[in-house]
């Protein structure tokens, strides 16, 4: 089992703002299949370092276009499912108006990499679908942009609450081992102790 890991480039657009980003894009798997963790920009870039495995499923953490502008392309290229969770509906629609995501996430669901299981954890804030996937086998937390190495995702946009996402890290994620990695959807890595201990100090600043 590893975990791979390819950063793509493209632009991160709401509000009627652009921004240029770089988005870590996670490969779970083995030699023959994977499942691909947000999608982003770059199709090709991803088809590369997937080879040909089996892709089982493309999760997206959140419905942000910078999250899945890549995962229709991906999904035709490989047949792969489309899994979102329904309350980030109205983002997705905003990159695919006549598209649907093939199956919903919902809190406490497994999704399944080469017979590891990615448990589903709803985490509101930076956007009402937000998930993070947890990998009790791997000791590792694929955060999306929930949880970053210096603090919670942004909050300052439409459908984002920085009120909720406090509480979704507070009450869903530092509940976990201390020692688990966690693997964001922007920058570095961190792990669930390192940023405990930041918590009061997040609060403190959000007020």
């Amino acid at each position: 089992m590893t975990v791979e890991h390819v950063v793509t480039s493209g632009i991160f657009s709401l509000d009627g703002q652009d921004f240029d980003v770089d988005n870590n894009v996670w490969i779970v798997g083995d030699a023959s299949e994977a499942v691909v963790i947000d999608a982003a920009h770059d199709a090709d870039a991803i088809a590369a370092a997937i080879g040909d495995r089996r892709l089982t499923a493309i999760v997206c953490t959140h419905g942000h276009n910078d999250h899945i502008n890549a995962a229709a392309a991906l999904a035709d290229r490989y047949d792969a499912p489309i899994h979102l969770h329904p309350q980030d509906r109205m983002l997705w629609d905003a990159v695919y108006p006549d598209r649907a995501p093939d199956a919903e996430l919902a809190d406490g669901q497994v999704v399944r990499a080469a017979g590891t299981e990615l448990r589903v954890v709803h985490t509101p804030g930076h956007a009402p679908g937000a998930v993070c996937l947890y990998a009790p086998e791997l000791d590792t937390l694929f955060s999306g942009d929930t949880l970053f190495r210096g603090g919670p995702g942004a909050t300052g946009r439409s459908f984002s609450s920085f009120p909720v996402i406090l509480d979704s890290i507070r009450e869903r994620l530092l509940t976990l081992p201390a020692g688990t990695r966690v693997l964001t959807g922007h920058g570095d890595a961190t792990t669930i102790g390192d940023e405990a201990g930041d918590y009061e100090a997040w609060v403190v600043r959000g007020h």
